[in-house]
C-alpha cells in the first residue's frame, strides 16, 4: 500500500497537542472565516479552497474525542512531511483499502486513518463549505434597580438589529448572560455564534454594592449620636424607620437584615447603614451657644489631661 504524508492537524488549526476542545473550536472559527473561498476574490479562492478543506479536516478530527484520541496514537514524534503507511485493511476496517478519489474534501492520510466520512464527499463534482457564525462579546450597563428587580433592556446589534435582553434577578456585576444564536451569522447555512454579554454594574449615588449585600451612609447630628434618636431611613424597598441607640460611634454598622440584592434561591443579603456623625457647617448663635454650655460642661476623658 502506497504512503501517505503524515499530516499535522494540531499545525494546521495553530494550537498545541494539549490544547482544550474550546480553544479548538476558537481556533477554527477564527480560520475558517478567515480562509472560507466565499469570503475572497476570484483569484484567491482557489488557494483558499486548499486551506478550507485541511482547517475543516483538521476540526473533523480533533474535535472528535475518538478521532483525536485515534490520531494522538500515532505518537506525538511525528513531523508534517513524514511518510505514513496504513497498516494493511486500513481505512473501512473490513481488510479493503478505501478509494481516495471518493473522500471529496479529506486527504489521503484522512482517509488511511479513519476512512471515508459518509456524506462528507463531493456531491455534483464540488463541495459545498459551511462554518459556524463566531461568538460576539459585549457588555450591558446595568443599574442596581435592575440588579434588584430584574427585568428587560433593549439594545442595538450591528446592521441596525435590536434585541431585547432578559435580565434575571439574582445576577450581579460580572455576570455573563449568553443568548444563543445571536452572534455572527454563518457561512453557507452554517449555525450563527452566540452572543456573550458581561453586566457592568453603572455606580450608584446612594448605596454601595458589597457581594450580597448594601451600604448606605446614614449622617446623624452628634446629639442623635449621644442621646439616641429615631430617624427615617429610605432604602430600595421604601422608607423605614431605624432606631439609633444613644452612644453610637461614627463608623458604626447598623443591619437591616434581608434589604440587600437578592440572591438566586430566592433569599436575599443585607443592608448596612454606616453612621457618619456630622456638624453643622454654619451654626447659629443658639447653636453655638449649646455647644458652648456642652464645653464647659463635659468631662475630659480620664486616660488624657483636659486641653484649652
Amino acid at each position: 500500500m502506497a504512503a501517505v504524508k503524515f499530516r499535522d492537524y494540531y499545525e494546521v488549526l495553530g494550537v498545541p497537542r494539549t490544547a482544550k476542545a474550546e480553544d479548538i473550536k476558537r481556533a477554527y472559527r477564527r480560520l475558517a472565516r478567515k480562509h472560507h473561498p466565499d469570503l475572497k476574490p476570484p483569484a484567491e479562492r482557489s488557494r483558499a479552497s486548499e486551506a478550507f478543506k485541511q482547517i475543516n479536516e483538521a476540526y473533523e478530527v480533533l474535535s472528535d474525542p475518538d478521532k483525536r484520541a485515534k490520531y494522538d496514537a500515532l505518537g506525538e514524534g511525528w513531523k508534517s512531511g513524514m511518510d505514513f503507511t496504513p497498516p494493511p485493511g486500513a481505512g473501512d476496517g473490513q481488510g479493503r483499502a478505501t478509494e481516495w478519489e471518493d473522500l471529496g474534501e479529506f486527504s489521503d492520510f484522512f482517509a488511511s486513518i479513519f476512512g471515508a466520512a459518509p456524506g462528507r464527499g463531493r456531491a455534483g463534482g464540488g463541495v459545498r463549505f459551511s462554518s459556524a457564525g463566531a461568538d460576539v462579546e459585549g457588555e450591558l450597563p446595568v443599574t442596581l434597580e435592575q440588579l434588584l428587580r430584574g427585568g428587560r433592556q433593549r439594545i442595538t446589534l450591528g446592521g441596525g438589529r435590536s434585541l431585547d435582553v432578559e435580565i434575571p434577578i439574582g445576577v450581579r456585576d460580572g455576570s455573563v448572560l449568553r443568548l444563543s444564536g445571536q452572534g455572527e451569522r454563518g457561512i453557507g447555512g452554517g449555525p450563527a455564534g452566540d452572543l456573550f454579554l458581561r453586566l457592568r454594574l453603572v455606580p450608584d449615588a446612594r448605596y454601595r454594592v458589597d457581594g450580597d449585600d448594601l451600604e448606605l451612609d446614614l449622617p446623624l447630628w452628634p446629639w442623635q449620636a449621644v442621646l439616641g434618636a429615631e430617624v427615617r431611613v429610605e432604602i430600595p424597598d421604601g422608607a423605614v424607620s431605624l432606631k439609633v441607640p444613644p452612644g453610637t460611634k461614627s463608623g458604626q454598622r447598623m443591619r437591616l437584615k434581608g434589604r440587600g440584592l437578592p440572591r438566586p434561591d430566592g433569599s436575599r443579603g443585607d443592608l448596612y447603614a454606616i453612621v457618619q456623625v456630622v456638624v453643622p457647617e454654619k451654626p447659629t448663635a443658639a447653636e453655638r451657644e449649646a455647644y458652648e454650655a456642652l464645653k464647659r460642661s463635659a468631662t475630659a476623658p480620664a486616660d488624657r489631661p483636659a486641653k484649652g
